[in-house]
């Protein structure tokens, strides 16, 4: 025999009832012989008080109470409910009358939810002819006389109880039990409290010997975490009752800690279902261990409040614990996580949000003496607060967890270890809860961890780099278990967002449903609006503008990826500040394209750097443009504006080929790789050969185009003064005692062997020769492609899968 338990969201109209008569029908098909509980229908519990209070203030009940009697006949609307509409009516008047009511009446009145559900669900079975029999929990449950909080009188409810069902053919009958509602000896109705009907089902799953109890939600059984917060949270196939015992303590809303008691006396299974997919196995929680090491899940209180109590004077004071706690007993309210510093200057717990001010008020009364002795200075109240248990883990592997929290910018309230050292429970503002849940589920369960991305300019590169993204997800999430999430790109006129991520149609979604960008402002509070952890900001763009968000940014949880040198490029006192900024905040900030594109060019030299080698000097082909045009210049017997020209054709050059003439993106690369070497140089410290004469500096786009065979004869000179067997390369020098403030920094045009390592470059590649004392004159070289938008964005992409090894 089995006693199924139907909740009242189960039970709601529409699809929900439906469910549960089909789920019945097909128990008694399979002859199975089962005792069914139910809880009120959807919200009638909470829609019988709402008609109390209405009729109390005299708002105006009549209407609504229509509207619940209208809900409760939808399912089935020829039964007769006549009798307990209009006893319900006369109660609603009667409140009306005196403008209150009591703890009895309202007990009374919300019973109605059960009463007129089991009703329900007994007609609509024998609309299937199926012997179904209505059973009044009033005449099994007996609870003394405490309105509200009644307490069950074991040992009469077991013997009515057994008296009961010892004359149901259980083969033939399917009894329908309302759960929740009680009756005191006098016979008037009461109540067991919250989830009482998940108890009243334990109750008599005990009281008959049940084989197991089958307790059908809304949810498919207990999970790693609320799967409401958590997208990706787990089911749990088995549980042990110690385990769920645990859960249901620490704030799971599926179980009930009460409710499992009667179970455990008579090893009796309970089953968590879902009524909308009957073929679910569930969760099943019974008496055996399901693991050595116990489970992992995180159980979530929401609307508590954290209570403190501070004051000098309570260091070396015997007694205070004991007061305090009195004090809350006596207003029965109950006390969750509790924490007291060493100094034992102040305690602090946490209580249900309802019962704050209460509690104040309690311990204001207490400690009234000791407040005008200034032993105590005051009590204070922390509203809006969750109560986060992670179960099955202990403070010794909680640093991971913890450490991802800090990186999220998620600062718990509070901490604490339970008495088992098992489980772990934090206080954290309701405001970072869903993050704060998501975030740490993926470093316990080992789950795909999702890293939120935003694109900043979606240019060549930004638009590559996404292309990229999208076709490398599924593969990264197979293999490395990392959930790479695009949720906004951003021109700058433009922001697209999605928090599911965007799709291969981004670009038409930004033109079409993009809002108008105004800056980081908007992203950021997207980010925080959706709760979105493990956040990167990707700069795309070659803008200075946007290098003055980096900080903001940062503070605001954002790691850093950039291909934009200029970040790194400007004073001194932003690159520092840059730096400090993202010490204080725990946050990183990658920019291996800044040199060299894809190449490994930065990482290695902050390698050798840290590991104490000395190195020298740094010289090479910096610009995979001017790397192409130079090289085809030299081997070729040709003008310089026709390589030019070919170089521009071929995407190689910017729109207005100067940008790339002039040296400055050299020289800005060049000191980028100073500072890596903790040199000290400014931008203007750099020297750089601008390869444009003065008379086409300025102008136009258009105009210098039109101008450019006047540079065939100053390079053609240049060519040919060259030695024998060498060619031209425009290259990046730093030398002089780099283990000084400053170096020197050189960008200029120079000849060299056509044999060297330099002039035996090809194409648009780039190389660098890194000299240092332990290498002496044999440099480390680097060579490889150093311009295209496939390559640039490439790195980009590896900085990204860089940062989700890191503790994000």
């Amino acid at each position: 025999m089995k006693v199924l338990k139907f909740g009242g969201k189960s039970l709601a109209n529409g699809e929900g009832i439906k469910s549960v008569v089909s789920i019945l029908l097909n128990k008694i098909k399979n002859k199975e012989e089962i005792v069914v509980v139910v809880s009120a229908r959807g919200t009638a519990t909470e829609d019988l008080f709402e008609l109390l209070e209405r009729a109390k203030k005299g708002e105006g009940y009549q209407s609504a109470f229509e509207t619940f009697k209208k809900n409760q006949l939808e399912p089935y609307p020829t039964i007769d409910f006549s009798a307990e509409f209009t006893f319900l009516e006369k109660i609603f008047e009667g409140v009306n009358l005196l403008g209150d009511y009591s703890p009895k009446i309202k007990d009374l009145v919300t019973a109605y939810g059960e009463l007129l559900a089991g009703k329900t669900i007994t007609a609509l079975l024998k609309e299937n002819k199926v012997n179904a029999q209505y059973t009044d929990s009033r005449e099994l449950f007996k609870t003394d006389n405490v309105y509200g909080e009644a307490t069950l009188l074991e040992d009469i409810t077991e013997e009515n109880t057994k008296k009961y069902f010892k004359n149901i053919d259980l083969t033939t009958t399917v009894p329908i039990v309302t759960g929740f509602v009680g009756a005191s000896l006098e016979g008037e109705t009461t109540s067991i409290g919250n989830n009482g009907s998940n108890y009243s089902a334990s109750l008599i799953a005990g009281y008959l010997n049940a084989e197991e109890l089958e307790n059908y939600t809304i949810v498919s059984g207990i999970y790693t975490a609320n799967p409401l917060l958590v997208s990706n949270a787990q089911k749990i196939d088995h549980l042990s009752f110690n385990e769920a015992n645990e859960l249901a303590n620490l704030g799971d809303n599926v179980l009930d800690a009460k409710a499992i008691i009667p179970l455990v006396k008579k090893n009796i299974s309970l089953r968590i279902l879902n009524t909308f997919e009957p073929e679910s196995q569930g969760t099943l929680i019974n008496a055996e261990a399901s693991s050595k090491n116990g489970i992992k899940a995180i159980s979530v209180q929401e609307n508590m409040a954290l209570v403190s109590l501070e004051g000098r004077g309570l260091l070396g004071k015997v007694g205070i614990d004991a007061r305090l706690f009195a004090a809350l007993q006596k207003e029965n309210i109950s006390v969750g996580i509790i924490s007291q510093g060493s100094s034992e200057r102040g305690i602090s717990f946490v209580v249900n949000g309802k019962d704050a001010h209460k509690a104040k008020d309690a311990l204001g009364n207490e400690f009234n003496l000791d407040f005008l002795s200034n032993d105590i200075n005051r009590i204070s109240i922390t509203r809006g607060v969750a109560v986060v248990s992670i179960l099955g883990n202990s403070l010794s592997s909680f640093n991971t967890s913890y450490t991802a929290l800090v990186n999220n910018n998620i600062k718990p309230l509070l901490i604490n270890n339970t008495v088992t050292g098992n489980n772990v429970c934090l206080v954290i503002d309701n405001k970072e809860l869903r993050k704060a849940v998501n975030v740490m589920h993926g470093e316990i369960f080992g789950i795909a961890k999702k890293i939120n991305v935003a694109v900043f300019g979606v240019g060549l590169v930004g638009g590559t780099l996404i292309k990229q993204i999208l076709e490398s997800k599924e593969n990264i999430l197979k293999r490395k278990g990392i959930d790479l999430n695009v949720f906004a790109v951003a021109n700058s006129k433009k922001v697209f967002f999605n928090a599911d991520g965007i799709q291969g149609t981004w670009k038409q979604d930004l033109k079409e449903n993009g809002t108008p960008y105004k800056g980081i402002d908007a992203i950021v509070k997207y980010a925080k609006d959706h709760h979105l952890g493990n956040l990167i900001a990707v700069d795309n763009s070659a803008s200075a503008g946007m290098t003055e968000n980096y900080i903001p940014l940062i503070e605001s949880g954002f790691n850093l990826v950039s291909s934009n040198k200029i970040g790194n490029t400007k004073s001194l006192d932003f690159y520092n500040e840059l730096r400090l900024a993202l010490t204080q905040n725990r946050k990183q900030y990658l920019y291996e394209t800044n040199v060299g594109a894809g190449l490994p060019l930065i990482d290695t030299i902050k390698l050798m750097h840290a590991s104490g080698e000395n190195i020298t000097r740094i010289k090479g082909v910096f610009s995979g443009t001017l790397s192409y045009l130079f090289n085809n210049f030299s081997a070729k017997n040709v003008k310089f504006s026709e390589v030019l020209n070919e170089a521009a054709e071929q995407g190689f050059t910017e729109p207005d080929p100067r940008e790339d003439l002039n040296g400055n993106d050299v020289g800005r690369k060049l000191l980028i790789l100073a500072r890596e070497l903790d040199l000290q140089n400014e931008f203007s410290d750099v020297e750089i050969h601008n390869l444009i004469p003065e008379h086409l500096r300025d102008g136009d786009t258009a105009s210098f185009l039109s101008k450019l065979e006047e540079l065939d004869p100053i390079y053609q000179q240049i060519k040919d003064k060259q030695e024998p067997n060498h060619v031209l390369r425009y290259i990046g020098d730093l030398h002089g005692d780099l283990a000084s403030d400053k170096g020197i920094l050189e960008v200029k045009l120079v000849s060299v062997p056509s044999d060297s390592a330099l002039g035996q470059v090809k194409g648009a590649d780039s190389i660098f020769e890194i000299y240092t004392e332990s290498y002496g004159d044999q440099p480390v070289v680097i060579q490889g492609a150093g311009a295209g938008a496939n390559v640039t964005a490439r790195g980009v992409f590896g900085d990204i899968m860089r940062l989700t090894e890191l503790e994000l």
